[in-house]
């Protein structure tokens, strides 16, 4: 089916997935505000996939809001920038949303500093080449926001011997909850189509799609009116339905594409982004500045001011939740999405730049849904007519349970499994599925690693 024809149906989709309530009606309709600096920043190094990033600055190094403290360790690594100005108080072992400490930039703010932004170096994007464009994207620390943190001026390097002739920039936001994609979209929309341009350029690609879901009319009324005559950009409409938004389901629906197991989006000449990375970009690029904020959903029946708030990256999040009225511990945070996020081991992490959303539960909501039992597989299939990637996880958790991981990987497409919770989400038996999964890939990878 052609890319117009799905476009013009309105209702883009893949098959299976699931409907969770969305719980978005209250932040989706608020203004981005931002948050207080914090005295104290908190800056891991390591706030991407690849290697960390490695200190230029010293103990006791006064600093300014923007300038590079970190450098890239190659080039799967991205910098990291101050956010705000002050100065270096410590560089050492530091608490994470996992558990395990890691190393980490801690800043002291200057507290009568003005906190704009001191360091930036002005450059002519349009004049520049693909090469120069993906050099520009690395030195702003960019990764994807959405929350894989997969950094960007990798995904905008183009594998040899493969073309790319779209760019797919995702705005469908299908996590219950999260809404800082859709505020981007209808407050950014000229730094996102600024972005739009540079993720082409990039890549060589023709024209870009924006996928959203038909619960953000608004958002797509905005960037509709906002495309430009000659058809380049376009807005492509999908159904609402959980995980509309992840990367092969968007090909799939807007482009008829599929994506091969074990295979990356540009083997269908695809290359995707999310939207608040390309708005971001639009921003940053042409001041050749870095990446040092970023709009976070705070949300959940746990809060009492809901919203989406403008974070300087570094901001332990009991700095964020004394603001918005959070009193409780660490035991009922997620960070992310509810599908998909990370519940949090410490109220001293940090706001980092994978963080989309901190999503606040109360005792009562937590206890209701945290099963008190896990029972046997009875088989009902409810998990496969949910994979959207058209898995056994019935299967794959069996094998789990006996240890095969090493089976799960070479005959049933493990890594396939993007852990959307879908299989989770529906079983009866309340099977935890997709942990059992995380713990095999982790595994498999330890092995790898050893072996080598």
């Amino acid at each position: 089916m052609g890319l117009m024809r799905l476009i013009g149906q309105g209702k883009a989709t893949f098959t299976h997935g699931i409907h969770p309530p969305e719980y978005k009606e209250v932040t989706g309709a608020k203004d981005i505000r931002r948050l207080h600096f914090a005295p104290e920043m908190v800056l891991p190094l390591s706030q991407h996939f690849g290697k960390p990033s490695i200190p230029i600055v010293h103990e006791g190094q006064e600093v300014v809001r923007g300038e590079p403290i970190a450098k890239a360790d190659g080039f799967m690594s991205v910098p990291l920038h101050a956010p705000a100005t002050g100065v270096i108080k410590r560089i050492g072992l530091m608490p994470t949303a996992r558990g395990p400490k890691a190393e980490a930039i801690t800043l002291k703010l200057h507290a009568g500093a003005s906190q704009d932004i001191l360091y930036d170096m002005q450059q002519d994007v349009d004049g520049m080449t693909p090469e120069q464009i993906v050099k520009a994207v690395q030195d702003t620390g960019m990764v994807g926001l959405g929350g894989a943190s997969f950094p960007t001026h990798v995904k905008m390097t183009v594998p040899a011997g493969q073309k790319v002739d779209t760019v797919m920039v995702n705005g469908c936001e299908c996590e219950p909850y999260l809404t800082t994609d859709h505020r981007v979209m209808l407050e950014y929309s000229m730094d996102l189509f600024a972005g739009i341009r540079v993720a082409m350029k990039a890549v060589g690609a023709e024209r870009a799609i924006i996928g959203i879901e038909d619960n953000k009319p608004d958002a797509i009324r905005e960037l509709r009116k906002a495309c430009p005559g000659d058809g380049s950009v376009t807005v492509g409409v999908m159904k609402t339905k959980y995980p509309q938004g992840a990367e092969k389901m968007m090909i799939k629906a807007l482009l008829g594409r599929e994506v091969p197991s074990g295979g990356y989006p540009s083997a269908v000449g695809v290359s995707v982004y999310n939207v608040a990375t390309l708005a971001q970009l639009g921003s940053l690029l042409p001041d050749g500045r870095g990446l040092i904020e970023r709009v976070v959903t705070i949300a959940g029946p746990g809060i009492e001011h809901p919203g989406n708030y403008l974070a300087a990256l570094g901001t332990p999040l009991r700095f964020v939740l004394q603001q918005l009225g959070f009193e409780g511990d660490a035991k009922q945070l997620i960070l992310g999405g509810p599908m998909m996020g990370v519940s949090v081991s410490s109220l001293d992490v940090p706001v980092t730049k994978g963080v989309s959303g901190i999503l606040v539960l109360t005792e009562e909501e937590k206890a209701a849904n945290v099963p008190k039992q896990v029972w046997p597989c009875i088989k009902c299939a409810r998990c496969v007519q949910a994979c959207p990637i058209h898995l056994n996880p019935s299967e794959l958790g069996m094998l789990a349970a006996k240890r095969k991981y090493d089976v799960m990987e070479e005959q049933f497409h493990l890594n396939d499994c993007f852990e959307c919770g879908c299989c989770t989400y529906v079983c009866p038996s309340a099977i935890p599925l997709v942990q059992y999964f995380r713990i095999a890939k982790a595994i498999n990878r330890e092995n790898k690693e050893r072996a080598a």
